[in-house]
């Protein structure tokens, strides 16, 4: 299910009830542009940060994984899951802040496809990356139930 978001995650959408560890974590949302690049994206929250005041990493972590899906989505067709997840984290972030993620499929060999790419808040010379991100997600066929 696709859901269209409001005020600065407008045109963006989300798989609500897809994944429901997302939906707790986040919620997080996704967008294709014209030239076909994909952003993904969530506002900010306190539940968001660790006793620091700063986003907690395992969230920044969870946000890129549900981000490697959304870059790959033109060639995920279906059941995929996660092979790995690496994360370089490189600047922090606190609630009120707009977070983003961008990246590009690096490879693709049919079963397995892989990415990369950057976690950031702000834009032009106001750009904090905070997080640099790889992984790598396979297909899988659905097992019947039973």
């Amino acid at each position: 299910m696709n859901s269209e978001a409001s005020g600065r995650l407008s045109g963006y959408e989300t798989w609500e009830g897809h994944d429901p560890f997302e939906d707790h974590a986040g919620p997080f949302y996704f967008r294709q542009h014209e030239d076909g690049c994909v952003t993904s994206a969530f506002e900010a929250k306190p539940h968001h940060c660790n006793g620091g005041g700063f986003l907690h990493g395992g969230l920044l972590l969870t946000f890129a994984d549900f981000s490697l899906f959304a870059i790959g989505r033109s060639v995920l067709q279906g059941p995929s899951v996660t092979l790995s997840l690496n994360g370089e984290f490189t600047a922090a972030a606190g609630a009120g802040e707009f977070i983003e993620a961008r990246g590009d499929i690096v490879r693709n060999t049919g079963s397995m496809v892989f990415l990369r790419g950057q976690v950031f808040t702000g834009h032009g010379a106001e750009e904090r990356i905070l997080l640099n991100f790889s992984g790598i997600v396979k297909r899988v066929k659905k097992k019947p139930i039973g």
